[in-house]
């Protein structure tokens, strides 16, 4: 039988260590990240994205086109952007606009996609 080299071969805690990162982990909201990281893992979703740091504003419509996707499914990806905090909209008239709110994983993902050399190796 082949031993896995990830595993511990012996069971030991170190409890001051787990403590530690217990205590510190408490104050952390990871479900609100994991949201967010949720709702750009999608490709179409990070084509949106990428498409919006392009260009700053872009209507449902245009977005559309863009990502070779119907109106509706366009609009049920910005939808969830939107609800992850990503992304923000303005109505003008009947017309619906999207833009990437001020956010730390609008610039890591544009990093990751404009290296993605870099991210890969």
């Amino acid at each position: 039988m082949a031993s896995d080299k990830a595993l511990c071969q012996v069971t030991c805690i170190h409890e001051d260590k787990v403590n530690r990162v217990k205590e510190h982990m408490a104050d952390r909201n990871t479900i609100d990240v994991a949201i967010i990281l949720k709702a750009v893992a999608d490709e179409t979703r990070l084509q949106i994205v990428c498409a919006l740091t392009i260009e700053e504003e872009l209507c449902v419509c245009d977005v559309a086109n863009i990502i070779d996707c119907s109106v509706a499914t366009t609009s049920h990806h910005l939808r969830t952007l939107k609800k992850a905090g990503i992304a923000s909209t303005r109505k003008e008239g009947k017309t619906v606009y999207y833009k990437l709110e001020d956010n730390v994983i609008v610039e890591l993902v544009t990093k990751m996609v404009l290296n993605r050399d870099k991210v890969l190796s």
